[in-house]
């Protein structure tokens, strides 16, 4: 399952934190800030979506991540291997340095890693 834009806005936001209150949440949105209905009905998705939980004191709510953003992010980027490149993550990887504006020193750093994953296995 995927989250909306507006979801993973608020998502970075409780990523950071780590946990939240709704204040701490619409305090950390830049301005404009959203419309505290619109960031409670955000966290109901989320919860129903099991991307978070909270506990409760009182009536206040206190928000966790259950997703971490590594996991959501690797999930994100398979799929997008395996719907736009036929799956296969040399088409990826030769788009990805192709049409990015990466400098050689970059390209550098992306060999490295390279290198020291291809050593590991």
């Amino acid at each position: 399952m995927q989250l909306s834009k507006s979801e993973e806005e608020l998502m970075n936001i409780l990523w950071k934190q780590k946990k939240a209150f709704m204040k701490d949440l619409l305090d950390a949105y830049p301005e404009p800030k959203p419309a505290t209905t619109t960031v409670a009905t955000l966290l109901k998705r989320m919860t129903d979506k099991g991307f978070i939980t909270y506990m409760a004191f009182g009536r206040s709510r206190e928000y966790h991540p259950l997703v971490k953003k590594k996991d959501y992010f690797s999930k994100h980027v398979n799929g997008l291997i395996k719907n736009f490149f036929n799956d296969s993550a040399s088409q990826f990887a030769s788009f990805f340095t192709q049409e990015t504006d990466l400098s050689k020193t970059e390209l550098e750093e992306l060999k490295k890693l390279i290198d020291n994953e291809i050593k590991k296995k």
